[in-house]
């Protein structure tokens, strides 16, 4: 239920973001402006980073995987009925990829839950998905890398924080999350 009210309220919240005309003389205008609210939150890593914490805290795996569908389901959801209530207009040519990205966030979910154990396999799940959150917080190529934004970087490190267990893992994650990062890079769709 936390869940799918959060998805709600963030969603809701994503698209009043969207449609703020922001106003410089407005203090808390010049905040939103200048953090790059609006499109932070129509970006993929704040949600990713959400999901990773919703599917690593969750009791078990299989809740993981309910707790992340019924996340996305209620942001969505809410996104797409404030859109067409309030702006206007229906988006759900735009909406297809993220109600994409709801059906299949079950399996991401449980392979998120299971990369907090200890082994090999969890140290594997831990490479890809910090190479995921590397590709959705920086923008890179192939001689260099740059952070998105200023709030792009606690994003990062809670992502690496969720996951870490030891030094030696965490150093071996970034390494080999790096390398994946940049050979994957070509076939991100969220540049």
């Amino acid at each position: 239920m936390i869940a799918l009210v959060s998805g709600i309220a963030l969603g809701l919240f994503s698209k009043w973001l969207d449609n703020l005309a922001l106003d410089s003389t407005i203090w808390w205008h010049r905040i939103i402006e200048a953090l790059n609210l609006g499109n932070f939150f129509s970006d993929i890593a704040i949600w990713l980073f959400i999901a990773l914490v919703i599917a690593v805290y969750s009791a078990s795996a299989l809740r993981a995987a309910l707790n992340v569908f019924v996340f996305f389901t209620g942001m969505c959801g809410s996104y797409h009925l404030y859109t067409i209530l309030f702006s206007g207009f229906d988006p759900s040519s735009y909406m297809m990829v993220w109600y994409g990205i709801t059906l299949l966030s079950p399996v991401p979910a449980v392979l998120c839950w299971y990369a907090k154990g200890s082994g090999t396999i969890p140290l594997i799940l831990d490479i890809g998905i910090t190479a995921i959150f590397i590709l959705s917080c920086f923008s890179i190529g192939i001689l260099y890398a740059d952070i998105k934004g200023i709030l792009y970087v606690p994003v990062f490190i809670g992502a690496i924080l969720v996951l870490y267990r030891n030094p030696k893992e965490l150093c071996l994650s970034l390494a080999a999350g790096f390398l994946l990062a940049f050979l994957i890079h070509p076939l991100w769709p969220f540049h």
